[in-house]
C-alpha cells in the first residue's frame, strides 16, 4: 500500500510540473523525510508583477490627476504541503496580494497588503480517492472558476465575478469550517460547510429603506440565525479525469492533457443578506448561487498546438437589488474564453486568447459587458512566463475603462 501511495504522489507532482507545459520543472521542491518518500514537504513560491496602463484612472484621494502607468505586485505567494503519513495531508499557504505604490507602508507593517494566511487545513483520506479535511480551505463550490488556481490561468486574471464570495462570507475566496472531496469513477465532488465571516466588505453598512439588500446576515442577525454557508461543484470528465488531490483548478494544460468537463455547482447562505422596510425593521434573505460550466484542453496536430476554451452561465442571488461597487450584483453572468497554442519546434510557445463578459444587473436594469485579448509567451510552460492582455469593461452608463497589461509571472 505504501508502495502504491508513493508512486501516485510522484506521478501526480511530475505531472503537476508536465501537465502545465514546463519541459524543466519536473516534479519540483520536494525533500522526503523518510526513505519511502511517504512523509515529505512539498514547497511550492511564484510572483507575478504587473505593469499596467490606463488613461481613464480617476482622481486620488487629494483631487489629483494620477498617472497613466504604473507598477504592482499581483501576487507573491508561498504553499507548503506535509504528509505525515498516507493517509494524513497539512497544506498552508501564505501570500500578499495586490502591493502597489497606494497600499505601501512605510515599514511593512499597518493597513497595507502584507503576507497572510490564505490556506490552512488537514486532511484525511478515506480510501483511495476521497477524503475529509477541516480549516481554512479553497475547496468552494459553485464553478471551476471560483476554484481557479492562479499558477496557470489561461488569461491575465480570473474573472472577478468568479470569485462570487470574495469577501463577502469569506477570507480571499475561502472560508472556516469542513469538506469532503472525491472521485466516483468519472465523477468529482466537493461539498462543504462552512463559517460565514462577520468582517466582510460590508461591515460598516447600514440598510436603509430604498429596499436594497447588504451582505449583513451574520452581523445583524446573529450566528445562530445567519451563521453557516453550504456550497458544492460537481463535474463530469467525458475525457482524462483531472488530478484533485489539491483543489486549485488549472486554467490551461497546454496540450499535455485531454480535458473536457462539464460541471454544476452552487453556493447557499441563509439570511446572508438583510434588507429593512419602510418603518427600519430588517429581515434576512438568503443568498444563493450556482453555476452551470464547460472546460475543453486538447492537444492539436503533432507539433504542439493545443486549445483551451470555457464557458460558463452563473445566476447570482445576493437579495433584493444587491449591488456592491461595479463587482458585485443580483443577476446572471455568462462568461467564455478561448485560447490556442501556436504549434512550433521553438522551446517558447505563444498562445493568443480571447475572452468575453456579460453582466446583468438586476437593480440597474442594465448590463455589463467586459472584453479582452491577450497573449501568453511561455518560456518554460506557466513556470516562466509573459501575458499581454487588452481589456475594455463597460458598465452601464459609465464610461468605459480600457486597460493594457503587461505580467511576468515565474514559479517554482
Amino acid at each position: 500500500m505504501k508502495k502504491t501511495y508513493l508512486i501516485v504522489f510522484v506521478l501526480l507532482f511530475s505531472l503537476k510540473g508536465f501537465s502545465q507545459g514546463s519541459p524543466d520543472y519536473g516534479a519540483g521542491m520536494k525533500f522526503d523525510l523518510n526513505d519511502e518518500g511517504t512523509k515529505y514537504l512539498r514547497v511550492i513560491s511564484w510572483a507575478q508583477i504587473w505593469s499596467q496602463y490606463n488613461s481613464d484612472r480617476p482622481l486620488d484621494a487629494n483631487g489629483n490627476q494620477q498617472g497613466d502607468l504604473d507598477f504592482s505586485v499581483r501576487r507573491s505567494r508561498v504553499l507548503l504541503l506535509a504528509q505525515i503519513n498516507k493517509d494524513f495531508l497539512i497544506v498552508t499557504h501564505v501570500g500578499l496580494n495586490s502591493l502597489n505604490a497606494n497600499s505601501m507602508t512605510p515599514t511593512g507593517l499597518g493597513d497595507g497588503p502584507q503576507f497572510f494566511l490564505h490556506d490552512a487545513w488537514a486532511q484525511y483520506s478515506v480510501g483511495a480517492n476521497n477524503a475529509v479535511g477541516a480549516g481554512l480551505h479553497y475547496w468552494n463550490g459553485i464553478s471551476r472558476m471560483n476554484n481557479q488556481g492562479t499558477l496557470n490561468l489561461m488569461t491575465l486574471d480570473n474573472t472577478r465575478q468568479g470569485w462570487a464570495t470574495l469577501g463577502l462570507s469569506d477570507q480571499f475566496a475561502r472560508h472556516i469550517g469542513v469538506y469532503a472531496k472525491g472521485t466516483v469513477g468519472k465523477l468529482q465532488y466537493r461539498v462543504s460547510v462552512n463559517e460565514a465571516s462577520n468582517n466582510n466588505l460590508e461591515q460598516l453598512v447600514v440598510p436603509t429603506n430604498d429596499g436594497a439588500a447588504t451582505y449583513t446576515g451574520r452581523r445583524l442577525l446573529g450566528s445562530k440565525a445567519a451563521g453557516k454557508t453550504f456550497a458544492g461543484y460537481f463535474e463530469y470528465s467525458l475525457f482524462d479525469t483531472e488530478s484533485n488531490v489539491l483543489p486549485y483548478k488549472v486554467g490551461s494544460y497546454l496540450g499535455t492533457q485531454k480535458i473536457f468537463n462539464i460541471g454544476a455547482g452552487f453556493f447557499s447562505h441563509p439570511n446572508g443578506a438583510v434588507v429593512a422596510d419602510a418603518s427600519g425593521n430588517i429581515s434576512g434573505e438568503n443568498v444563493n448561487i450556482f453555476a452551470l460550466d464547460a472546460f475543453y484542453d486538447v492537444p492539436v496536430g503533432t507539433k504542439g498546438g493545443a486549445i483551451t476554451a470555457y464557458g460558463m452561465f452563473q445566476k447570482t442571488d445576493y437579495g433584493e437589488n444587491f449591488r456592491l461597487g461595479t463587482t458585485y450584483e443580483t443577476g446572471s453572468l455568462v462568461h467564455g474564453h478561448v485560447g490556442y497554442v501556436i504549434p512550433g519546434e521553438s522551446k517558447t510557445r505563444i498562445q493568443p486568447y480571447v475572452s468575453y463578459d456579460n453582466r446583468q444587473i438586476d437593480v440597474l436594469d442594465d448590463s455589463a459587458n467586459q472584453f479582452g485579448i491577450g497573449a501568453n509567451a511561455y518560456f518554460s510552460g506557466h513556470n516562466s512566463k509573459l501575458t499581454l492582455e487588452f481589456q475594455s469593461l463597460k458598465y452601464a452608463t459609465f464610461n468605459t475603462i480600457n486597460t493594457i497589461t503587461l505580467q511576468a509571472m515565474i514559479y517554482l
